[in-house]
Formats: C-alpha cells, structure tokens, sequence
C-alpha cells in the first residue's frame, strides 16, 4: 500500500518525543513517521503521495467527548429551530413543515430557546395549535430537557388535567389544571412513546450523513451519549454495530450505554472498552438532575428567581447502587449533573463506593466520568481528583449560558463552568459541545474555553476570566483528554509513531493569532485513518 507524505507543516503532536516535526509518514492508517521533511521522504519512499502543508499547524484528530448522534443525525431531517429569532419564526417553520406533511403524521423539531426571544417566554400547546392543528407536534428545546407539545399530541399521549407527574418528569398545567404543552425532563418521553420508531435503515443513512458534516469541523470521533428512558439506545448501538460490520463507518464511536439497561449489560458481560478502533462499549449513562435553563438543575440553594431547587432525577441511591454494581463488572459510569447539589452529592457516591471496592481486579480500564458540571465547589472537585473521575464539559454552552445565569443565580455565577479550578484541583477535562445542544465545531468550544467571552454581552477579559483555560489545555481536552477518558491513550490523542493517522490542519495557527478569531477556524484538511476526507490543497 502506497504512503501518504505530509511535510512542510507545524505539528502540535501533544508528544515530547516528536516535538517541532514538521512532516508525517502514514502507511496502513496509522503514523509510521513523525519528524523532519528529509526524514519522512526518505522514510515514506518512492510513489508516496505528497501533500505539502505549507507551513499549516496540525493538530490530532479531534473527538467531541460528549455528543448526541442520533438525535443531532435524525434531527437534520426535521425541523431545524437552533437560533430562531420569535416565536412567530417558530410557529411559521412549523406551518410549513404541516402544509407539506400528510394529515396525522408527526412533526418533530429542536433547537429552540425562549430565552433568545423577544417574547422571553415558553411556546404553549395554543401556540402550536395555530400553526398546526391536524399533526401532532413535538419540539425539544435547545437543552432537550423540555419540549413543548400541541394538543393532538396530548391527545394522543392520553395527558390531561388528572394525569399524574411521572417519576423525574414535571407535565406543566395552568390555573384550571390542564397541560399547557410543556413537559419537562421524563415526562418528554410519555409523548415520545407515540412517536412511530423510525426504521434503521433510514437511521443508518442518517448516521452516514452526518460523517462529512464533521469532517468539516475537525471532528474525526464522538463519544454518543444517551438520553434517558427512552428506546434511542438500543436502535442506536444496533445501528453502529451493523455499519462497522458492514464498512461503512467511517468515524470513531465510543457508544455510550443508558443506565437503565446495566444489569443487561452484566448480564451479557459487556465492559467498557470492548470494541476496535472504530467502534467500543463506552460508559453507563446516568442522570442526576435536568438543567439550568428551565430550572431543573439541582441546587443546594434556591434559583434567585424561582423558590425551587431543581429536581433530582435518577436517586442518589439507585445511582450508588448501580455504581456498586457496575465497577466490579468493568463497566465505567458516566453521571449528568448540573446544578451544585448534584455534584456534591454524586461527589459523595463515588468516594463511598470507590474508598470501598478501591481497584479491584475486575475494575474498568477506564476513568468514571461526570458529565456537564456546570456549578461545582471546590471540595467536590478536590474530591473528584483524588478518585481520578474525569470531568466532562462543553466549553460552547458558555456562551449561551451567559445571559441566562446572572438572573437565575446572581453571585453564584462565580463557580460557573469552572474549568480553570477543575485543572488546578487536578480534575482531567474531556471537551465536547451536547450537540445538538450546541455547535458541534471544536474550533467554536476552544474559543470558548480561551475567551469566555461574547461581544454583545461581556468585556474584553471574558465573563469569570479567572476560569479562562490556554488554548494548549483546550486542545489536549478534545484530543488526550478523550482518548484518556476512553482508554485510548495507546491509539489517539497525540501524533506520535504508531497511532492511528487521524488529524486536522487549520486554515490559521490557533495558537498564534487573535483569541477571539479562533471561531472562525476551519480545517483546510482533515484526515481520517490515514485517508483525506475533508478539504484540499
């Protein structure tokens, strides 16, 4: 098999032995060389296909460590209300989505967020009715913690004023008792449950799409995260699996597994880490609470502007019993948590079950994991080091939290997306986006560790500067950190000798120029298993 040459380039290859090298040699996928241009031609031989860099930074492949696939893949394909100015844009994309539909059929869409309206307040089941009222609808909004329904589909989900809240879920009602069209965290799932499934072929091909949207970012890997309580799971790993066996998947996958499912998991002796180099059993999902946004983040003290303080979802106890279960087994937990409450409390879990069963030999190879911590204090935190649990953020939600957090917890903004005391603490970062909760682009999540910053709403310095992380770190945590968090420190995570040729050159030098234009950074090229997906020079 013919070698592909790249020289002439600034290599960011995270590995002290190959710092400064300025070309590759790739050969059967993975590095075969990484040093000087004369070092690599000699190396790469005669018939090697030569790119020449052009002086362009290169950084590894890098790996979105928290991501909904199938949601984000099979949403493309509805409708899109990510950053739809009113309501009024909301109900009218709607209306045009029903005026091509057939009568009955199910209209679904996310994206949507209240907060970046005039309107400034929740859609209703009215609002929906107007702009379709012989379809069932159904749009999650931006956090996918909430969805708002119109009444046929509260029809047909059966919910009305006696119906009871479901465990971890809140049905909203009005003065009169009667369902207002929202339905919060597990609640989303009684309507969903009247969704026809959608068949995996159609699921494949959906899947298939979304490889080149990626590539186009930089991504060349996800770690897929599951929602809670409902089938997406299982359809999901079956489609995965049925794309590697037949070639066609052409991205990393670490799948995550929902929680729900763990004694099936034992049963069946999965363990995390099983798998090749494209597709592995990653963790256990679990939720602890909902989200900031619509208040269902756990806090230790009340909103300033609600007197709740979240819901808890999945018990502290039912989740120490599961962790119980799942480290002697090999399989490692990953644990939504928001609010404060839930950190410290999932803190608590993991040292009384960890300080007990400590490394046994049947442990995971891999670090458990908490996912979002977006208010933590510094004891959890020192706590979470000492066991070696990961953390894993998305620097991109910053910039929409922003404007959302000062009115909803005041001074408590301060141990907001603390990534600077996470690193200090000794806590390891894992960076992805919650797509399609946010912008899966990770040029966009490192500019938002680096900056901190919006124009339209914070000063030069960034909103809590002081949390600002380098775009050195930045990078590590979309590359080391999620080869680490997955066990793949061997295979991914640095250009080095041996691991498998998956990189990205940008079309600027990150490190170089303006913080604030690292937004605006694309890939000239990208590189997958050692072929060119993406780009061209």
């Amino acid at each position: 098999m013919s070698s592909l040459l790249l020289v002439n380039g600034r290599f960011h290859t995270q590995d002290p032995a190959c710092a400064g090298a300025t070309a590759v040699v790739i050969r059967d996928g993975r590095f075969q060389l990484v040093g000087s241009d004369r070092d690599a031609r000699a190396a790469a031989g005669p018939g090697a296909e030569v790119l020449d860099l052009g002086g362009r930074l290169v950084l590894p492949g890098m790996i979105d460590g928290h991501f909904h696939y199938y949601d984000w893949a099979l949403g493309r394909r509805r409708v899109m209300l990510a950053n739809v100015p009113s309501l009024r844009e909301l109900q009218d994309r709607v209306a045009a989505k029903a005026r091509s539909a057939a009568p009955g059929t199910w209209i679904l869409g996310q994206g949507w967020n209240e907060n970046e309206w005039a309107e400034r307040r929740l859609p209703s089941r009215a609002d929906l009715d107007q702009a379709a009222p012989d379809h069932p609808v159904l749009l999650w909004r931006s956090d996918l913690h909430l969805a708002v329904v119109n009444s046929m589909a509260l029809g047909l989900a059966e919910l009305g004023p006696h119906t009871p809240n479901p465990p971890m879920g809140v049905i909203d009602k009005d003065a009169q008792g009667r369902p207002t069209g929202i339905l919060r965290d597990l609640a989303i799932n009684l309507a969903t449950a009247r969704i026809p499934a959608t068949p995996d072929a159609e699921v494949a091909q959906a899947f298939q799409d979304g490889f080149s949207c990626l590539y186009e970012t930089g991504l060349t890997g996800v770690q897929d995260q599951r929602l809670m309580g409902g089938p997406e799971g299982a359809q999901a790993f079956r489609v995965w699996h049925d794309l590697e066996a037949a070639g066609g998947l052409d991205l990393r996958v670490w799948m995550n597994l929902p929680g729900e499912r763990l004694e099936e998991a034992i049963a069946l002796g999965l363990r995390s880490g099983m798998g090749g180099d494209r597709l592995r059993v990653g963790h256990c999902k679990y939720f602890s609470d909902g989200a900031q946004g619509v208040h269902t983040a756990w806090m230790l003290e009340p909103y300033d502007d609600d007197p709740g303080t979240g819901l808890q979802l999945t018990p502290m106890a039912e989740i120490e019993q599961a962790l119980r279960r799942a480290h002697p087994a090999g399989l490692a937990i990953a644990v939504h948590a928001i609010g404060d409450r839930a950190c410290r409390e999932l803190s608590l879990v993991f040292q009384r079950v960890l300080g007990e069963l400590g490394a046994c030999p049947t442990a995971p190879r891999v670090p458990h994991r908490i996912e979002h911590l977006q208010l933590v204090h510094a004891e959890d935190l020192a706590r979470m080091a000492r066991l070696g649990v990961m953390a894993s953020v998305q620097p991109i939600s910053v910039l929409d939290d922003i404007p959302m957090m000062a009115p909803t917890i005041g001074a408590r903004t301060r141990i907001a997306h603390a990534w600077r005391s996470m690193l200090d603490a000794g806590v390891e970062l894992v960076f992805g986006s919650d797509c399609p909760v946010s912008d899966p682009n990770p040029f966009k999540g490192i500019h938002g560790a680096v900056t901190r910053r919006r124009d339209d709403c914070t000063g030069p310095e960034g909103w809590h500067p002081e949390q600002r992380v380098s775009v050195a770190q930045a990078v590590w945590a979309y590359t080391m950190g999620t080869a680490k968090v997955s066990g793949q420190e061997r295979d991914l995570g640095s250009i080095s000798p041996g691991k498998l040729a998956d990189l990205v050159v940008a079309d600027r030098d990150i490190f170089r120029v303006d913080p604030m234009e690292i937004a605006q950074a694309r890939p000239a090229l990208t590189v997958f298993d050692g072929r060119v997906v993406f780009g061209a020079l």
